[in-house]
């Protein structure tokens, strides 16, 4: 009876294990994008030819719009992993996929492009005579946003990768007859099929043993007595 209990919440634990670590992953995707859109990822100095040079801060949500938006539906996504199963959920992870794509393509951009003056003095809305002198970028925001996007990208992998749940309601609505009936099939099938904690213990109070093999009944050698009475047993 205990091995085949712990056979059956295998695929339970499994399940639970996966959905805790797709849900870790995306907490901390959301918390890094959500950091690096608070962060200065490039600083414009210009000059107006008037008076002294100006400095302008570009924050992850000026140079990179989409990364707060983009925290935000990670976080929907941790709350609707608790609410679809099936293929709604490895839909789920395709659309945490690609916005873990659409995450990184500014961090890498940056880290490996750098930032152009047009770019940087247009995102600081610079007064029209305003020319920029130069462009400073600071790599660690544009890091942390890559490593959420991969967090992210994780989280995906895990949610499209969870066992996947029988379709239907399930069986403790079912009424006590039912669950009796299909506990002594379940009795017979259980050579052919998998048997879950419930099917072992609707077994159980149906009075059957689901860990002990159906016997058939040994025959009965039977004589007639003095007065052939049938049914004595020898």
């Amino acid at each position: 009876m205990s091995d085949a209990s712990e056979t059956a919440r295998e695929p339970g634990q499994a399940g639970r294990r996966r959905s805790m670590i797709s849900v870790l992953l995306l907490a901390v995707a959301a918390v890094c994008l959500w950091g690096a859109s608070r962060m200065t990822w490039v600083e414009v100095t210009s000059s107006d030819g008037l008076g002294e040079e100006r400095t302008s801060a570009l924050v992850g949500g000026a140079w990179a719009a989409a990364l707060t938006p983009l925290a935000l539906t990670l976080v929907a996504a941790i709350a609707a992993s608790f609410a679809v199963k099936g293929w709604a959920l490895r839909v789920l992870g395709v659309l945490v996929a690609v916005v873990a794509v659409a995450a990184a393509v500014p961090a890498v951009g940056l880290i490996v492009s750098g930032a152009s003056d047009d770019d940087a003095g247009r995102l600081a809305e610079l007064p029209g005579r305003a020319e920029v002198q130069s462009v400073s970028v600071h790599v660690s925001p544009a890091v942390l946003a890559l490593v959420g996007a991969l967090a992210a990208l994780a989280a995906a992998v895990e949610l499209v990768r969870r066992p996947r749940v029988r379709a239907g309601l399930s069986s403790k609505y079912d009424s006590p007859g039912a669950r009796r009936d299909a506990a002594k099939k379940a009795g017979t099938d259980s050579a052919e099929g998998p048997v879950t904690q419930r099917m072992l213990w609707d077994a159980l109070d149906a009075g059957e043993d689901p860990t002990v093999e159906d016997k058939k009944a040994e025959p009965v050698d039977q004589v007639d007595g003095p007065d052939k009475d049938p049914g004595t047993r020898t």
